[in-house]
């Protein structure tokens, strides 16, 4: 990748990696203590760091680490990283050569208790299946099979847990990243593999009559449900509002192609749009969605608890919003509550609350190796090898979505109003927790399989064709300095949010190989199964963008090397991930 990060950027990540320890950490080649970075003990440890470079320069790093004393444990030249043992005063002479973007510490957090699930803690998704009643759908023989959940995010790498079977498809990608080699489809971020593994992981050599009394293997929230991954963001979460537009169009014209049976839309997504949503032509997006089949299941968004009011498009009643639970790890709901970070309505004010809660603190699920998250929150998030721990209304629309499969799977013929309603019905409501902040309560799946279907008032589809700048908030791209304003989308060409509004209302925003009027190098594509046991990087219809095709300007991996995200960070502004701890 060719993204480039100051001295002062770089020096900042490996500060915040280190602040988020709490001044002690433990080697992980040595186990002794470090207090403020200062070996307790006489000698010096080796310390295990990760790089990121970028892939021309992965040979320099090779290189300057041998000659500093270093041994390189692993390197992934397909995400521009690698795993280097150095002594310990070489890590800031690492930084320095040329074409290394960040050197971060790589310090393992290994579990030693023996509790229930792989890694034995309260947010294992074990324990998170048995709190949300998932188990009772999987006992009952519904585990999500036969349902598709197009998974709009940083894309998914296939690490284990998302391989087994036919578990992964691939949509269009359409990142920053969409046209670097190797870099197509794969999560360079590390979030969008976290939420896939909540919706819908499963190992191999798992078996669905055993999945309820199974506390060996990984198991998302709905194993026999299948993911289909539209990758919206590279490394450093630069997308913007367009691209999101253009990737739920996409799943509604594309919901039920051969071979696809996309029911559920998981959008862990949000801006701090003002406009009225009936306007707003993200929400609106998310309306035909909904209006044509789709369950689209949105984070409420993440704040500091002083902002009220839900994100864009959470704020739109017509999806279902979800917020973020703290279960505290026991089964017991007089001791849960709503965490600070999650956005909340005002009933007095006419803000919406969110339509339920569910876990959304320190869940662990699947972990991508050498991601921006790995590399820069591995110090406090890693729990073993294979797994991560991530809070926030990211994790919590995750699990939802993952009910919302095991529902369809039961119930193929419900739609999506009757699904929200089913599970804000059987929702357990928190003793002394405010509506403003829960909604209709805690998600209870043991509840909702057995809540009768009834008739629900179809959610209505406003007009949209409001402003693209106006839906952007206070978050936008840029490039060379340069910020993506104003009615236009990132190749600078005018947006008529009227025009694109009439296309999906009648389905029509993408046709064939094209979309909203421009062309798609690579035409139409049919749906094909990511490789379970070779990731081969198939690409959309089997080609790349090819240079300049989307909207009909100039589109290279080179035009957005510099590009930066404007106004805060994607994990906690956009995508809806409070803290990777």
């Amino acid at each position: 990748m060719a993204h480039r990060l100051g001295r002062l950027q770089r020096w900042r990540l490996a500060a915040a990696a280190a602040i988020a320890l709490g001044g002690v950490l433990a080697s992980p080649t040595t186990g002794r203590a470090v207090v403020s970075g200062v070996d307790a003990t006489a000698e010096t440890p080796v310390t295990r760091v990760i790089v990121r470079a970028e892939p021309a320069a992965l040979t320099a790093v090779g290189r300057a680490s041998t000659r500093l004393g270093g041994d390189v444990v692993s390197t992934q030249p397909a995400l521009g990283t690698a795993v280097v043992d150095l002594p310990g005063g070489a890590v800031e002479r690492l930084r320095e050569v040329p074409g290394v973007l960040a050197v971060t510490p790589d310090l393992r957090v290994r579990l030693e208790s023996t509790g229930v699930g792989p890694t034995a803690e309260p947010g294992d998704l074990t324990n998170i299946a048995a709190l949300t009643g998932a188990t009772t759908f999987w006992r009952n023989g519904y585990s999500g099979q036969g349902v598709d959940v197009a998974l709009l995010d940083s894309g998914v790498l296939p690490v284990e847990g998302l391989t087994s079977g036919n578990k992964l498809v691939l949509g269009p990608d359409l990142s920053f990243e969409s046209q670097l080699p190797g870099l197509a489809h794969l999560d360079t971020f590390g979030h969008g593999t976290h939420l896939a593994g909540i919706i819908a992981g499963r190992d191999a050599g798992t078996s669905p009559s055993t999945y309820s009394s199974d506390n060996t293997h990984f198991l998302g929230i709905a194993p026999g449900a299948r993911i289909v991954s539209l990758k919206l963001a590279d490394a450093h979460g630069q997308t913007d509002v367009s691209q999101v537009i253009a990737a739920i169009d996409w799943v509604v014209q594309h919901a039920h192609d051969p071979g696809l049976n996309i029911r559920v839309l998981n959008l862990s997504f949000g801006t701090d749009s003002a406009q009225d949503y009936r306007l707003d032509p993200l929400a609106h997006a998310a309306e035909v969605a909904w209006n044509r089949g789709v369950v689209v299941v949105v984070s409420a968004g993440n704040g500091d608890g002083t902002k009220l009011g839900l994100s864009d498009p959470a704020y739109d009643p017509a999806v279902l919003a979800v917020g973020a639970q703290d279960t505290r790890g026991t089964a017991d709901r007089s001791d849960d509550s709503v965490p600070v970070f999650s956005q909340r309505g005002a009933e007095l004010l006419g803000l919406r609350a969110p339509d339920l809660i569910a876990p959304g603190v320190s869940v662990v699920s699947l972990r991508a190796p050498g991601s921006f998250v790995d590399a820069s929150y591995g110090a406090t998030g890693w729990v073993g090898d294979r797994f991560f721990r991530g809070s926030g209304t990211s994790q919590s629309a995750a699990v939802v979505s993952g009910g919302a499969a095991l529902l369809l799977s039961q119930r193929p013929g419900l739609n999506p109003d009757q699904v929200k309603d089913i599970l804000r019905r059987s929702a357990k409501p928190i003793a002394g927790t405010s509506t403003d902040g829960q909604g209709a309560g805690a998600l209870d799946l043991a509840a909702a399989y057995s809540v009768n279907g009834r008739t629900v008032a179809a959610a209505k589809v406003y007009a949209g064709g409001g402003s693209l700048t106006a839906a952007r908030g206070r978050f936008t791209a840029s490039h060379n300095g340069v910020a993506v304003v104003g009615e236009q989308d990132i190749f600078g060409r005018a947006a008529d949010t009227a025009a694109l509004a009439a296309a999906e209302a009648s389905a029509a925003a993408w046709a064939g190989g094209s979309y909203a009027g421009a062309t798609w190098a690579g035409g139409g594509w049919q749906g094909a199964p990511a490789d379970g046991a070779t990731w081969t990087g198939a690409t959309w219809a089997g080609a790349t963008w090819a240079g300049a095709t989307w909207a009909g300007s100039g589109w290279t991996g080179a035009t957005w090397a510099d590009a930066t995200w404007a106004g805060a960070t994607w994990a906690n502004a956009l995508w809806s991930s409070a803290s990777w701890r």
